[in-house]
């Protein structure tokens, strides 16, 4: 499916995080708590499974041959680790809570009590970054942009449109209005993605593109994590890894 214009893919993808979401916070009330907990553990599942899936690009032929056998775990493993440092020392997780923060008291309509709004709050907080992680940190996010702003079409980014749809939906029945403020991180991280592939033409390596779906779907884990309640790991923390992952793809083709 060809897009009429760059960026139609992500206007889709907004659209069905909205109208799911807001599905999701109707009728999130009249279900069961039991019910909305295996929900997000049914999401836990398959964004693990989703997560390996990502992670395999590790293997991709276009890695192999841009920086040798056995090199593109070592990338993945750079990346993290550089990625993590400098997101730990700039602590995007405490920011991006921060910000989350700010959102939430912009939009509450609450006030009855302190206790209520803290947990209102830490709510709205984890809907909104569990949600955004998800729907911007993964191989449909990067390739579907991508394709979409080199003109290749929307396909990939339709197909993503409609898990995100069914995501929105339980999310928003357990998490709440910070599922559907996740839109806007979806329109920010893909429109910027989109333009980007409009910027570069069909310049980018599949090496690259290789080395930021693996190194996603492992930031795919930790989030799987989170949802599964298995560990809090900082995500937020670890994404500039993504930025990471291709310049040290660079270095060593160029050393190579």
């Amino acid at each position: 499916m060809d897009g009429a214009f760059p960026g139609l893919g992500t206007v889709v993808n907004v659209v069905a995080v909205l109208v799911g979401a807001a599905l999701g916070m109707v009728a999130g009330h009249r279900l069961p708590s039991r019910v909305r907990d295996v929900v997000t553990d049914c999401l836990g599942l398959v964004t693990l499974l989703v997560a390996g899936l990502s992670a395999l690009d590790v293997t991709s032929p276009a890695l192999e041959e841009a920086v040798g056998s056995g090199v593109p775990v070592l990338i993945v493993l750079g990346s993290l680790l550089l990625g993590g440092i400098v997101g730990t020392l700039l602590r995007l997780e405490e920011r991006l809570e921060s910000l989350a923060g700010l959102v939430q008291r912009w939009v509450a309509r609450t006030g009855d009590g302190r206790e209520h709004g803290h947990a209102e709050r830490e709510r709205f907080i984890e809907g909104w970054l569990t949600a955004s992680l998800l729907f911007c940190v993964g191989p449909l996010t990067i390739l579907g942009s991508l394709s979409d702003g080199l003109g290749r079409g929307i396909d990939q980014l339709v197909l993503k449109s409609a898990l995100d749809f069914f995501a929105s939906v339980a999310f928003a029945s357990t998490f709440g209005v910070g599922v559907l403020l996740s839109a806007v991180s979806v329109a920010v991280v893909q429109g910027g993605l989109t333009f980007l592939g409009v910027t570069l033409g069909a310049v980018v390596p599949d090496a690259h593109v290789a080395a930021l779906t693996a190194v996603g779907g492992l930031l795919l884990v930790g989030i799987a994590f989170r949802l599964l309640q298995i560990r809090q790991i900082p995500v937020a923390d670890l994404l500039p890894a993504l930025l990471v992952a291709p310049v040290l793809v660079s270095l060593v083709s160029a050393l190579g």
